[in-house]
């Protein structure tokens, strides 16, 4: 069942980039953001209800939380929206595949305990080095379309960012909570729903045109991959720790690619697979698994990321 449920959530997270793509046709960026997020915090507090888990009553949790909303969901969610105006979708989900690196980075800074040993600053090197050859410096300045992507690229970078800093801090403040982690996911996106609805009348205005392949890519992007998939990645975290649950990174970028290209027609440049694996060798290096020395993850670290 563990095995289903992992499959299940890389195919979800690696197609929730060409679910904001499809989006996007009808849509304005902050219009899917708010969107995705508020229909995922639907989605668990239906779950909630159904589970009859107690919502948190303690301020300091929701203080905490607040923090962790606008860092894994809010701020991130409206980044990759942004960014696939002028991203393909499958090289949206190999940046994703930062992220490990970005939370060494980050735990590195925010958590006093967790120092950086050489194979993990080498790994963040190689991860760099997978970036760069992402980017394709070469090809920026003679071709158009690579040259008006880069802004969107960076923004995927800070959308990582944003969840190494978020995970970061979850880390430090956040995993020792007696609430079951579906109760604390629920009420992160919650408030996460709640801080986008709140700016829409400013930055999430313009024109709307729906059809049902919108309607169901929202559908899926919302409920799905941004609410169901919590759910079920904590059960992966609960049944394996948090280590070995996150080598999910590793498929969701070849899932988003083989879509892009598959559904969406997208054309794959020669440098963005290979940088992706070398940002996954960076991965690896750091993570310990070509040295055998990974240590186990610990439960919860992750339990609330997306």
């Amino acid at each position: 069942m563990n095995a289903v449920l992992y499959l299940l959530v890389a195919l979800t997270w690696g197609s929730s980039f060409l679910f904001a793509k499809i989006g996007l046709d009808g849509l304005g960026p902050q219009q899917v953001a708010t969107v995705r997020t508020v229909l995922g915090a639907v989605t668990l507090v239906v779950i909630l209800l159904a589970t009859r888990l107690r919502w948190p009553r303690e301020p300091r949790v929701w203080g905490h939380l607040l923090v962790v909303s606008v860092f894994l969901n809010a701020v991130p969610s409206s980044l990759m929206a942004w960014a696939e105006q002028t991203v393909p979708s499958g090289l949206a989900s190999i940046y994703n595949a930062t992220t490990p690196i970005m939370t060494l980075a980050a735990l590195a800074v925010l958590v006093p305990t967790e120092k950086l040993r050489g194979r993990q600053v080498v790994g963040i090197v190689v991860g760099i080095v997978g970036v760069l050859v992402l980017v394709g410096p070469w090809d920026v300045l003679g071709d158009p379309a690579v040259l008006a992507s880069v802004p969107g690229q960076v923004a995927l970078l800070g959308m990582t960012a944003c969840y190494g800093i978020g995970l970061a801090y979850l880390r430090r403040v956040a995993v020792t909570s007696s609430y079951d982690p579906v109760t604390l996911a629920t009420v992160q996106l919650t408030l996460a729903a709640g801080l986008l609805l709140a700016v829409a009348p400013v930055i999430a205005t313009g024109p709307v045109q729906l059809d049902w392949r919108i309607v169901a890519a929202m559908a899926a992007l919302g409920c799905v991959g941004t609410g169901l998939a919590y759910a079920w990645n904590t059960r992966l975290v609960q049944a394996w720790g948090a280590g070995r649950a996150s080598t999910v990174t590793y498929l969701t970028p070849v899932v988003g690619v083989v879509l892009g290209v598959l559904v969406l027609g997208e054309r794959v440049r020669w440098n963005e697979p290979v940088g992706g694996l070398v940002v996954l060798l960076g991965i690896a290096l750091a993570s310990g698994v070509l040295t055998g020395s990974r240590r186990p993850g610990r439960r919860g670290t992750r339990t609330l990321a997306g």
